[in-house]
């Protein structure tokens, strides 16, 4: 199959968290029609996941999956020799492309995989806890996320994955430990006044600027072999006008867990102190994850759906691209790293299930 044009066709179907109702209906439609027993799963309104299974292994051993929604803003499609640009072409659609062209692949050799595909793992990981109460017994789940293409320097062993293009191999990498995600937000209240008399009220944004301002001075864990917890303040907002002392400021923040959070929680409560309200909004779990012997590794840096799939088997995390381009505005997967994903997908089929 043609999995490259495959990728431009997801692509050009805009599935930004919460509008992943078409590339639902698409997948699923496209899925029937190659000979699979797809089915929606749905999820919330029009937002459905896609589950596929083959009429001769309804409960398959291994599942293939990864997210159908994307960031925004939508980028259409394009290409050239190298690569597929657009939103979602490294994550994830061109890992659903893979996977799909994976399965058809195993199918020929008489394996027979599912493909499982979910809305919502860039927000909250909706689909994932929708699809969990719904788990078909799998033993295997292969997770599919941008996992850090490198150029090769030495062999890996048997399962290396090469592609000679322009003289390089390249190859993918298997993450053995994901971070988790620590979502905060910080409310302060002040209270209004005129500007030119600041003494009469109370600033909000004075509050919620030192309280971030002792948040960026803490000191985060780190661990070795698997890097330091970070902080990213995303968004920050408040006030009424440039003329009136601010009564209210909200920051949100994530950070990125390398262990249990309970101590940075500790932690964050102390350096905030009375200067805001502090709600953990969201927790993912720093997980760690199985690889196989002679494949290159990797940590991911970022969260995935894998801690809430917990019914669906033992996850691995591999997939085409790199994260460093995702999220951004010229995101893009080379297509050589895509030919190299689909010959791993059924490398690692193939031994786990040897």
């Amino acid at each position: 199959m043609d999995f490259v044009a495959l990728t431009r066709q997801l692509v050009d179907i805009e599935s930004i968290t919460g509008n992943e109702g078409p590339v639902g209906d698409f997948l699923c439609g496209q899925l029937n029609r190659l000979g699979y027993e797809a089915k929606k799963m749905r999820v919330e309104g029009e937002r459905c996941n896609v589950y596929a299974t083959t009429p001769q292994q309804p409960q398959p051993t291994i599942v293939f999956s990864t997210h159908m929604d994307t960031v925004p803003p939508f980028i259409r499609s394009s290409e050239d020799g190298r690569r597929v640009y657009g939103r979602g072409s490294c994550d994830a659609k061109g890992i659903i492309a893979a996977q799909i062209a994976a399965a058809e692949t195993l199918r020929r050799e008489g394996i027979r995989v599912g493909l499982l595909f979910l809305v919502g793992e860039e927000r909250d990981s909706l689909g994932a806890k929708t699809a969990n109460q719904q788990a078909n017994g799998c033993k295997f789940l292969i997770n599919g996320e941008p996992t850090e293409n490198r150029v090769a320097t030495a062999s890996k062993g048997a399962l290396r994955v090469e592609l000679m293009a322009r003289g390089r191999p390249t190859e993918n990498r298997v993450a053995t430990a994901s971070k988790g995600a620590l979502r905060v937000e910080l409310t302060a209240r002040g209270r209004m006044a005129h500007s030119a008399y600041p003494e009469l009220g109370e600033s909000a944004i004075d509050k919620l600027l030192e309280a971030l301002s002792g948040l960026r001075a803490m000191r985060l864990p780190e661990a070795e072999g698997i890097g330091s917890t970070t902080l990213n303040i995303g968004l920050i907002e408040g006030g009424r006008a440039p003329n009136v002392i601010a009564d209210k400021a909200r920051a949100q923040l994530l950070y990125r867990l390398i262990g249990p959070s309970d101590q940075l929680k500790r932690e964050i409560l102390q350096a905030v102190g009375d200067l805001a309200q502090v709600d953990f909004v969201l927790e993912i779990p720093f997980v760690r994850l199985r690889t196989l012997d002679g494949l290159p590794t990797m940590i991911a840096a970022f969260t995935t759906d894998i801690p809430a799939l917990s019914n669906w088997g033992e996850p691995l995390l591999v997939g085409p691209g790199s994260i460093h381009v995702a999220h951004t505005e010229g995101e893009y997967v080379e297509k050589e790293q895509l030919h190299a994903a689909v010959d791993l997908y059924c490398s690692i089929a193939r031994r786990l299930l040897s």
